[in-house]
C-alpha cells in the first residue's frame, strides 16, 4: 500500500522524515509503518546504526525534537496535536506545547522578492520605512514592523516563501502514512491518525490564507463592536493578500510579561476577569472564538484595554454545541453524572463504547468534585478530565470541541498567571446559566417548533415518492445490501502471498527431484552432456527459487 505513497518527487522527503524519526528513537514506527520497505525498494538507505541514544529523554521530548527538526509543517502538526487533549495524555500535551515558536526567522533577502511580488512594488516604496529584522517568527510566517507614509505603524505578516509546495508534499505523505498506520498498526488505531491528519490538513490550509485570517479578525471585531475593552488590529486591505497580512501595530505589553504589567500599574485581577469574559463571550455567545489565546497572542494596552492578534486558528460552535458544553460543565458542578455521561456519549463520534462502564466512570469523575467550593473548581481541568475519560474508553472528540477544551485550559492558566486567586468557575457561572436558560426562551422554542414542523411536512411530502422508488428497485431486482470489510483485503493479500510461496516451494521441490532423476539416468555422449547441463540448470534454478522464498519470508516478517 505504501508503494504508491510517494512519487519520485516525494521520495527524498520521505527518506528525510524516516531518517529523523530513526535518529530520535522511533525506528520501530518507521519499520512497522512500511516507510523503510518503500525506501529500500527505491534504492534508498536508512542508517539504522545512527539512531541516537537518548536515555535521559522521554518519548514526548524526543517526538518534539523530531517534529522541530522536520520543519514548519511538522512543527504545526505538533501544535495541532497539543490541542488534542482527548487523544494525548497531559505530559505529551505539555511537551508539544513548547513548539509554539520553534522555527527560526528567514533572512530579509529571502522574503524580499515575494514581498515585491505581493505588493506590486518595492516595500520601501509602499511604506515609509520597513524593518528588515523580524520582530517575531513562527512556523508559517514571520512579522516585520513598518510605517505607512502617514506615520501609522503596521505589522507585515509575511508567509514563508516556497512553503506551500513543502506543506503539500508533507500533507500527501502524512495522509498516506496515516491510512497505513490505521490499517496496519492496531495499537495506534485508537489515536485516529486519519482523522487527525484530515483535521490538520484543513486547519493548515486555512492558516496559509492570510486574507481569510483577516476576515476572521474583522468578524470577531464586529461581534465586539459595542465593547471598547477589546482591541482587534485594523486590516489594511490595499496591501493584504493570501501571502501577506498588513495590520495595525499593537503597542502593548505582552501578556506573559508580568513585570511590565506591574510596572505599568495595571490591575491584574481586572485584566484576568476582562480577558476571561471576552473569551467566554466568544465561546458561549458568539460561537466564533480565538482558538489559540496563549500569552503570545494577547497584549495589554496601558489604558487597561486588551488586544488580540493572530486569528489564523479560530473555532466555530453552533448553538447545539454551546448548549452541550454548558450542560456538561453544569452537570459536573452539580454532580449530575447521568447528564454529563449523556453529553460524553454524544461526543464520542459513534465509537464503540460500553455505555454502562462510561456512566460508572463518569459518576466516579463527577464525585471527585463533590463538596468542592465553587471558587476551588478548575473548569479547564474538569474538561480535560472529561477528555481523558473519553481517551481511556478509546473514544475521540470532534475537532471543534478539542479546540474548546484547549481554549478553556489556556484561559484558566492565563487567569491564574495574572491572579493566583482567579476563580474561573465563578466567572463562567453566569455565562453557563444564560446558555442553559436560553433554550427555554419563547423565541427559541418558536424557532425550534417551526423547524420541526417544516421537517415533518417535508418528510411527509417526500415519503410517497421514496416508497415508490424503493418498491420499483425491489421489483427490478436492484435492491441489495453491500457489506464492506476492509480488514479482509489485508487478510486476502496475506493468503495470496502464502499461496505464492507454497507454489514456488512445490516448483522448487519438483526441479530438485527432476534434475536428480535426469542427472542419475544419463551416461556418456554428446546428447547426454546436454541432459547433464539441463539437470545442473534445474539445480541452479531451484537454488535461486529457494533463496527468493527465504528472502520473501524474511521481508514479510520485518514488514509486520
Amino acid at each position: 500500500m505504501l508503494d504508491a505513497l510517494a512519487g519520485v518527487r516525494d521520495l527524498g522527503r520521505l527518506q528525510e522524515i524516516a531518517s529523523v524519526f530513526v535518529r530520535h528513537g522511533f525506528g520501530d514506527l518507521v519499520r512497522r509503518s512500511g516507510m523503510a520497505g518503500v525506501l529500500e525498494r527505491a534504492g534508498r538507505l536508512l542508517h539504522w546504526e545512527h539512531a541516537e541514544e537518548r536515555p535521559a529523554l522521554l518519548p514526548p521530548a524526543r517526538l518534539r525534537r523530531a517534529l522541530q527538526e522536520l520543519g514548519p509543517t511538522f512543527v504545526k502538526l505538533g501544535q495541532v496535536l497539543a490541542t488534542r487533549v482527548d487523544l494525548l495524555p497531559p505530559e505529551w500535551i505539555a511537551e508539544l506545547g513548547l513548539l509554539q515558536n520553534a522555527v527560526p526567522a528567514l533572512p530579509w533577502e529571502t522574503v524580499y522578492p515575494q514581498l515585491v511580488e505581493d505588493l506590486g512594488m518595492a516595500p520601501e516604496v509602499a511604506f515609509a520605512r520597513v524593518e528588515t529584522v523580524p520582530v517575531a517568527a513562527a512556523s508559517l510566517a514571520q512579522a516585520h514592523r513598518a510605517w505607512l507614509h502617514d506615520g501609522s505603524p503596521v505589522i507585515l505578516k509575511v508567509r514563508r516563501p516556497g512553503i506551500t509546495a513543502t506543506v503539500e508534499a508533507d500533507l500527501r505523505l502524512m495522509a498516506r502514512l496515516a491510512e497505513v498506520i490505521e490499517s496496519q498498526l492496531p495499537d495506534l488505531r485508537r489515536y485516529r491518525p486519519v482523522e487527525v491528519v484530515r483535521q490538520f490538513r484543513d486547519s493548515l490550509r486555512r492558516e496559509l490564507d492570510f486574507a481569510a485570517e483577516c476576515r476572521n479578525a474583522e468578524r470577531i471585531a464586529a461581534n465586539f463592536a459595542d465593547d471598547p475593552g477589546l482591541v482587534v488590529p485594523r486590516v489594511h486591505w490595499q496591501w493584504t493578500s493570501e501571502r501577506l497580512n498588513v495590520q495595525d501595530f499593537i503597542d502593548g505589553i505582552p501578556a506573559g510579561d508580568l513585570a511590565a504589567v506591574d510596572a505599568a500599574g495595571l490591575d491584574r485581577t481586572a485584566l484576568a476577569r476582562a480577558g476571561t469574559g471576552m473569551v467566554l463571550e466568544m465561546l458561549l455567545e458568539d460561537g466564533l472564538f480565538h482558538a489559540d489565546p496563549h500569552p503570545g497572542n494577547i497584549f495589554f494596552l496601558r489604558d487597561g484595554r486588551i488586544a488580540l492578534i493572530d486569528f489564523g486558528m479560530v473555532g466555530h460552535l453552533g448553538e447545539r454545541r454551546r448548549l452541550e458544553i454548558a450542560r456538561l460543565l453544569h452537570g459536573m458542578v452539580v454532580q449530575d453524572a447521568e447528564s454529563a455521561a449523556d453529553i460524553l456519549l454524544d461526543w464520542s463520534m459513534g465509537g464503540e463504547v460500553d455505555e454502562e462502564r462510561l456512566e460508572s466512570d463518569t459518576a466516579t469523575l463527577v464525585d471527585r468534585y463533590r463538596g468542592v467550593p465553587l471558587k476551588d473548581l478548575r473548569m479547564g481541568t474538569m474538561l480535560s478530565d472529561a477528555a481523558g475519560l473519553l481517551r481511556a474508553h478509546g473514544l475521540v472528540l470532534p475537532p471543534d470541541l478539542a479546540l474548546v477544551i484547549k481554549a478553556f485550559l489556556t484561559l484558566e492558566g492565563f487567569g491564574r498567571q495574572l491572579d493566583p486567586g482567579f476563580d474561573m468557575a465563578t466567572e463562567a457561572k453566569p455565562w453557563l446559566e444564560r446558555v442553559l436558560m436560553r433554550r427555554f426562551a419563547p423565541s427559541v422554542l418558536a424557532r425550534r417548533g417551526r423547524r420541526g414542523l417544516a421537517g415533518m411536512l417535508e418528510f411527509g411530502a417526500e415519503l410517497p415518492r421514496d416508497l415508490r422508488r424503493l418498491l420499483r428497485a425491489a421489483r427490478g431486482g436492484r435492491l441489495g445490501a453491500r457489506i464492506d470489510i476492509p480488514t479482509l483485503d489485508a487478510f486476502g493479500d496475506r493468503i495470496d502471498r502464502a499461496a505464492s510461496r507454497l507454489t514456488m516451494g512445490v516448483i522448487t521441490a519438483a526441479l530438485i527431484i527432476g534434475s536428480s532423476i535426469v542427472m542419475n539416468s544419463v551416461g556418456g555422449g554428446a546428447r547426454n552432456q546436454w541432459l547433464m547441463a539441463l539437470g545442473v540448470a534445474g539445480f541452479v534454478g531451484a537454488a535461486a527459487l529457494g533463496v527468493w522464498i527465504v528472502y520473501s519470508i524474511w521481508k514479510g516478517a520485518h514488514r509486520r
